[in-house]
Order: C-alpha cells, then sequence, then structure tokens
C-alpha cells in the first residue's frame, strides 16, 4: 500500500474504460506507463467493463512490472451497467488524483500526453480538451456517419482532462448514453452550458487508430441515432447549432415516397405507384451520388453505397423515430 506521501505526490489520475480487447488494452498500458511525466504524479486506473480473469490478469502484470519505477496501477471491475460512460463514472470516482485524464483502451497516448494535458492547467482551466490523431484506415469504402459537433471541435472521450471536483459537481457522465459520440457531446454541452473554462492542449495528443470498416458500416452505426433524440431533448439549442442545424428531411422524403409507392401498388393506382417510385429512384440517386463524392469508384464500392443508400432513409428514420418515443420529444 502506498503511504500518504505517494498520495500527496499524485498530480492526474488516469482512467482506462476496458471491454475485453486485451491486445488493445496492452498497447494502450504500454504507452501510459512510458509518459515523460515522473511516475510518482500520476496513477492509472483500468476499469473493467466485461470483468473477467483475462483483463484482472494483464494489468496485474503490468503492475508487477512497474512497481519499481512505473506509475501506479489498479484494476477495477464495473459490474454494470456496461457501457464507457458508466465505466469512467466508477473509475473517477475511485481516483486519488485531483486532476483526472481520461482515454480509452484502443488509443495510444503520445509520450507527452499527461505533461501536456497538466501544462494547460495553468491559466486556471476546468477542463482540458486533448488532441486525437487518426489514422485513415486501408478500407474507406464509406465514409463515417457525421460525429457531433464537440467531437469535430476537438472534444473527446479519448483525450480530455477534468479538475474532480468538476465532475462532483456535475455528477459524472450520463450513463444513458450508452456510446461515446453522444455521450462526449452531452457532456461538452453540459461544460458549455455550466460556463466552465476548457482550454485546448493540442500537444496532448492521442493516436486512435480506426479499423477497416465492415461491409455496410453506416447501416451499424445509424442506430445510433435514437441517442441522438436525448441529446436533443437535453439541449436543443446547442444540439441545433453544433450538431444538425435542420432535421433531415430528404431522408423522411425518400422514406415517404417509398411508402406511398407501396400503398399505391397494394391498392392497384400503378399510376400514383409509378409517379411515387419515380420521384424516389431521383431522390436515392441523389443521396448516392453525394455519398460517392471523393470515394473511388471501384465495383465493390459503388455496389455497396447504392445498397447502403437504398436501405439508409428508412432507417434512418425508424432509429431517430424510436429515440423520439422512448425519450419522449418531439425529434425529426
Amino acid at each position: 500500500m502506498p503511504d500518504s506521501t505517494d498520495e500527496d505526490n499524485i498530480a492526474v489520475s488516469v482512467i482506462v474504460p476496458a471491454c475485453g480487447r486485451l491486445d488493445l488494452l496492452d498497447r494502450c498500458l504500454d504507452a501510459l506507463v512510458r509518459q515523460a511525466l515522473d511516475p510518482r504524479h500520476y496513477e492509472i486506473v483500468v476499469v473493467d467493463d466485461e470483468p473477467n480473469h483475462n483483463t484482472l490478469h494483464l494489468v496485474s502484470g503490468w503492475r508487477s512490472r512497474s512497481v519499481e519505477r512505473g506509475p501506479r496501477l489498479s484494476y477495477v471491475a464495473n459490474p454494470g451497467p456496461a457501457c464507457p460512460a458508466s465505466a469512467r463514472n466508477r473509475g473517477w470516482r475511485t481516483a486519488r488524483a485531483p486532476i483526472l485524464a481520461f482515454t480509452t483502451d484502443d488509443a495510444v497516448p503520445d509520450p507527452r500526453w499527461l505533461a501536456a494535458g497538466l501544462a494547460a492547467f495553468g491559466d486556471g482551466a476546468d477542463v482540458v480538451c486533448g488532441r486525437i490523431q487518426t489514422p485513415a484506415p486501408a478500407r474507406a469504402a464509406e465514409r463515417p456517419l457525421h460525429a457531433p459537433g464537440p467531437v469535430e471541435a476537438g472534444f473527446t472521450s479519448a483525450s480530455c482532462f477534468f479538475r474532480k471536483h468538476v465532475l462532483e459537481g456535475l455528477d459524472g457522465f450520463d450513463e444513458r448514453f450508452s456510446l461515446p459520440r453522444a455521450g462526449d457531446a452531452d457532456m461538452y454541452f453540459r461544460l458549455l452550458e455550466q460556463g466552465l473554462l476548457i482550454v485546448r492542449a493540442p500537444d496532448a495528443l492521442v493516436d486512435y487508430p480506426l479499423p477497416p470498416p465492415p461491409w455496410g458500416a453506416s447501416l451499424l452505426q445509424i442506430r445510433h441515432a435514437v441517442f441522438d433524440a436525448l441529446l436533443y431533448k437535453k439541449h436543443p439549442a446547442l444540439y441545433r447549432q453544433m450538431v444538425e442545424p435542420r432535421p433531415c428531411w430528404n431522408h423522411y422524403a425518400i422514406t415517404g415516397l417509398l411508402l406511398l409507392a407501396l400503398a399505391g401498388l397494394l391498392a392497384g393506382l400503378p399510376v400514383l405507384a409509378g409517379l411515387a417510385c419515380a420521384a424516389w429512384l431521383a431522390l436515392t440517386a441523389r443521396l448516392c451520388a453525394q455519398r460517392l463524392r471523393g470515394l473511388a469508384h471501384t465495383p465493390p464500392q459503388l455496389a455497396e453505397i447504392i445498397l447502403t443508400s437504398i436501405l439508409l432513409p428508412p432507417l434512418t428514420v425508424f432509429w431517430r423515430l424510436a429515440g423520439a418515443l422512448r425519450y419522449r420529444v418531439r425529434f425529426a
């Protein structure tokens, strides 16, 4: 057990949510123990979102190797709810330092990440936003769906720093957001609404390698839109200002025309069905052309974009309406 002098020396606690990806966590811990900061001045708290012996043994191995010259490492099991926000909350509440640093198990912090983040608090900052660097994946048939404005502006839970009393005052991260994208935006909006001083630290760099997206990545991601309804309910003005200035009416129009064409067929109205189908084809083709802009036009990529462009509008409408119903908000 560390003595009280050791505890007084700890300036920053690093919180790392983990979810069973041992190879990625091992890479992250390797980067964290190599920080250009006196190891006596920081600790690493790994919060296991899928508690298992393998993650515990990995952390124990790093702890035994760094016991003499490395930072203090600790393992915390998160029995639930299983989501990054819950893991971060459990981690910072067990941390001992007045400054809290957050990253993720699939990120690779630069050796000067912690030092640069701490230095940015010198001007009285409440929160420091580090920077992430995302090398392009080998396969880019589709662009990822738009990220919320806060992520584009540089706020991400993969590289951020808080004074502990700030998170105590906010009662931590909202655990209803089980996905980081909307959860990061929610935290950023809450900080803005509280009028807290947010400072950028571009030298607090984290590499965030992205794996090649799976086929039809946009179809897998669109279900996240259900949380946009909650984000809009909590922060309607900031949502419209920074995330989505207006509803995605084109998706509603495409979906409505598709339903009208089907209704015309079922009702035995071929003229109505034909006109609706033609309009649906025109709007879908325009959406497809927009999504193809700037991408390589190889046959597999063309096929993927065409098929996902057909499926994307109705799925988007479904998940947005599901979010509106779930969170009881007028959200389109």
